[in-house]
């Protein structure tokens, strides 16, 4: 299988990659600063990658981000900034990269815990988070050739901790290769339109 790791700089894009490559798949990383590069708020980016790389059997997305805010002092220019990067970014990816995937291949999203347990300054990224889970279940009932979309969604990310525990405490830290078998199970498997719960 050919496999496109979308953020594979990152931790959880690391873990995803060395998982597929494990599997014996073909990984071809994919981040802002691979060769092409691939911005996933631009079409034309994703569009160029792909040219490159050529036709693929999974896109996997391990990045995006959103502002860390209270909705007593959230703004909308910080709601557009999560909005465009984490949630609509990786609506791209399947936008623009479907047309990319070999018949019966997959696009497989990272959400997160925090549209189903929030903690304090989570609410633009609850709401993109459930707004991807939203996405992946309406896509899947109309793409064509046999392709299908799921979303991988994580706890708090164990060797992250240091970043962000102050705002998980309580939580179950999951390992990222844990994590990272989520993805390799959505690809390999026939599962369409599924959230995979990674909270314990």
């Amino acid at each position: 299988m050919r496999v496109v790791v979308v953020g594979a700089s990152g931790t959880v894009g690391q873990a995803v990659a060395h998982a597929f490559r494990q599997q014996g798949d073909e990984v071809i990383e994919a981040s802002r600063r691979s060769e092409p590069p691939l911005d996933i708020t631009d079409p034309a980016s994703i569009d160029a990658f792909f040219d490159h790389a050529g036709a693929v059997d999974a896109i996997v997305s391990a990045t995006g981000s959103t502002p860390f805010v209270s909705v007593n002092e959230a703004t909308a220019e910080e709601f557009q900034k999560g909005l465009s990067n984490k949630l609509l970014g990786q609506i791209n990816l399947v936008l623009y990269g479907k047309k990319y995937l070999n018949d019966g291949g997959s696009v497989t999203l990272s959400a997160g815990i925090l549209n189903h347990h929030p903690v304090g300054g989570s609410v633009i990224s609850s709401t993109v988070n459930g707004g991807l889970e939203a996405f992946a279940h309406a896509a899947a009932l109309e793409l064509e050739r046999g392709l299908r979309v799921n979303v991988v969604s994580a706890s708090v990310i164990a060797e992250a901790l240091d970043s962000y525990g102050e705002y998980f405490v309580g939580f179950e830290p999951i390992p990222a290769a844990r994590a990272a078998s989520y993805f390799v199970r959505s690809a390999h498997g026939i599962e369409n339109g599924e959230t995979f719960l990674v909270f314990s």
